[in-house]
């Protein structure tokens, strides 16, 4: 016997949706077990641009290092920071 689901009620706004959906359990009004996973292959991370201040010798060295791979020196520095993170 399957539980009887909620209706998701209409919201005037995102901020309206998202204080609903941190007080409510999402399978009183989904059946989960019918849920399908979604790719979007176009979805591209949003970016924000930052300054970071660098000692000369170590902006020239992870220049050095980029051109040694052949990438661009600022995606080196987010492969190293991703790689980073990861590693805790």
């Amino acid at each position: 016997m399957s539980k009887r689901l909620k209706t998701i009620p209409k919201f005037a706004s995102e901020a309206a949706e998202r204080a609903f959906w941190e007080k409510n359990d999402s399978a009183d009004y989904l059946d989960w077990k019918k849920a399908q996973v979604a790719t979007f292959p176009n979805l591209k991370p949003s970016t924000k641009t930052i300054s970071l201040r660098l000692p000369q010798h170590l902006l020239d060295a992870i220049k050095t290092a980029a051109n040694a791979r052949d990438v661009p020196y600022q995606s080196l520095i987010k492969v190293w920071l991703q790689e980073k993170i990861r590693r805790g």
